[in-house]
């Protein structure tokens, strides 16, 4: 069972695995996320920001790959918290 969101899931599900350093991509390390369940609440909520053309999650790593243009950091901090979520980085 997920511990993060506990939604009942196994946990160790993948998502598309982020690309770190893309020309047009922000990476992100966010800090909680288990399942496949977590990853679709934080894909979800960074797809919400304005600006943003696509969302990228390595779960095993916790690596979010944001691409697009126009949003901030602070923006997207916020949409990880909105999913209870925290980031805790950016490379």
């Amino acid at each position: 069972m997920c511990t993060a969101c506990a939604c009942g899931t196994e946990t160790a599900r993948t998502e598309a695995p982020a690309e770190a350093g893309t020309a047009d991509g922000r990476t992100y390390s966010v800090s909680g996320m288990t399942c496949g369940h977590c990853v679709s609440s934080v894909s979800g909520e960074i797809g919400k920001v304005g600006g943003v053309t696509g969302v990228a999650v390595d779960l095993p790593t916790g690596s979010v790959t944001v691409n697009g243009s126009g949003f901030t950091d602070e923006e997207i901090r916020a949409a990880v918290e909105q999913a209870g979520y925290a980031l805790a980085s950016r490379s």
